[in-house]
């Protein structure tokens, strides 16, 4: 949305190696394992500089899902609304449990849209969306197991046990997410790309050459979807 094609893929290869991007020095000395003050105040404004005026200004609408500590619930925030502060709720929508800690805004305490609504296609098609392209980090027939470490999760987040019983929960919300998208995609309502292969890389992976066959994946995969896809847009 900002016209800046390859952006983020210098961002999340060549840079990846400085410890203020991912170090457990992050996550000792500031409790997230991600430098977000690197990740979303140095890098757009600095180092690979973001260019807001476009994207604040491009027709098309962005949303960004967030959950609040207190409700428990799914928060969302548009640019239109919000371009201002855009940065911030997109490191509240960053801000994983466990590893990075909630982001006060709009009078809340934030984290990670996932937790409790994964994958928001309930929330496209309540805005009014009837045709929707859905992109998936994982394969098709993956589903979610039970993190082993979500009981850990009503100790952590005691002082928020809605968090806690979502944080339990999330298994079931995301695995209850790919059945409905699985009944939308056969009525033809819903597109999914999914990888053509799962790449052995980690949820926080360093290695630079792994990095960069992921998105050359990504790139392979929306070129054999290209034409269907635009077929089906104009159905």
């Amino acid at each position: 949305m900002s016209r800046q094609q390859g952006r983020n893929k210098k961002v999340n290869t060549e840079l990846v190696s400085d410890c203020r991007y991912i170090s457990y020095r992050n996550l000792i000395r500031k409790r997230e394992l991600f430098g977000m003050d690197f990740l979303f105040d140095e890098v757009p404004n600095k180092i690979v500089p973001f260019d807001f005026q476009t994207f604040l200004n491009c027709n098309e609408q962005f949303v960004i899902g967030t959950t609040d500590c207190e409700s428990g619930q799914a928060v969302y925030y548009n640019k239109t609304e919000h371009g201002n502060d855009i940065l911030k709720i997109i490191r509240a929508s960053s801000s994983v449990p466990f590893i990075a800690p909630a982001v006060e805004y709009d009078n809340r305490k934030l984290l990670d849209g996932g937790i409790i609504d994964p994958i928001p296609v309930l929330k496209a098609q309540a805005d009014g969306y009837e045709k929707n392209v859905v992109i998936m980090t994982k394969p098709e027939g993956y589903e979610k197991q039970r993190n082993k470490f979500s009981g850990l999760a009503k100790i952590l987040y005691r002082k928020y046990p809605k968090i806690a019983e979502n944080l339990v929960d999330h298994y079931r919300f995301y695995n209850e997410t790919i059945s409905y998208m699985n009944q939308e995609e056969q009525k033809d309502n819903f597109y999914v790309i999914q990888p053509s292969v799962q790449l052995p890389i980690s949820g926080i992976e360093r290695n630079k050459e792994k990095l960069v066959n992921l998105y050359n994946l990504g790139y392979i995969d929306a070129q054999y979807h290209y034409e269907n896809l635009l077929n089906w847009l104009e159905k």
